[in-house]
């Protein structure tokens, strides 16, 4: 099913449906300040495992991150953040950057593994925030992968829906999505690293 939410001003009675098929353990695909990605309630493990098997990944093999509403909820799921880690989180959230931090102890309940570190986003847009908050905790999420990279197929909803609908609870449509990722920064040892240079630039940032 494909719905309709406006970029800017969300709909709340649109941001409900959605957050009632989240809470029923549907995967969704939302777009970002990146790209589209397929999402799902950090509260429902099967929908967790399905987001996973999307990505063709068992759920302890797969990089997953969380989507959180600010850097409050995002408390809940990372530890002993070093304050300069704090600041450049501060500094660049919310934005097009994941950050990979210390998990907490809700970290291997999600995930039922033993990371240590867990990727967290608070994207630059307001359907994904509209979305966690309403939820109340994290989103899982990971960008929606082209096998045949068909570049359309990832930025474009209808396509979305049209290609892998059938296996997903729905399609949110607020136009043309980005082709290119967030950046990803380590800050789960010290000095930050830079993993993967994205659409959120650095300079400036440490």
């Amino acid at each position: 099913m494909l719905l309709a939410i406006h970029p800017k001003n969300p709909e709340p009675r649109k941001i409900q449906q959605v957050v009632d098929l989240l809470n029923s353990g549907a995967v969704i695909v939302c777009p970002t300040d990146t790209v589209y990605a397929f999402v799902c309630s950090a509260e429902q493990p099967r929908a967790i495992e399905a987001v996973a098997k999307l990505k063709g990944l068992k759920v302890q093999k797969a990089e997953l991150s969380l989507i959180c509403q600010d850097l409050s909820q995002l408390s809940l799921y990372a530890r002993a953040i070093s304050t300069p880690a704090f600041r450049t989180m501060k500094k660049a959230l919310p934005g097009p950057y994941t950050f990979i931090v210390p998990a907490s102890t809700e970290i291997p309940r999600i995930f039922k593994n033993n990371k240590r570190t867990v990727g967290i986003r608070v994207p630059d847009h307001p359907v994904p925030l509209a979305l966690v908050t309403a939820l109340g905790h994290a989103l899982v999420c990971t960008s929606v992968h082209d096998p045949d990279t068909v570049r359309d197929y990832t930025t474009d909803p209808e396509l979305i829906e049209e290609h892998i609908g059938h296996s997903l609870g729905l399609v949110i449509d607020s136009g043309v999505g980005g082709l290119e990722g967030s950046t990803v920064i380590d800050l789960s040892e010290g000095d930050p690293r830079v993993l993967r240079e994205g659409k959120g630039p650095i300079e400036d940032l440490f």
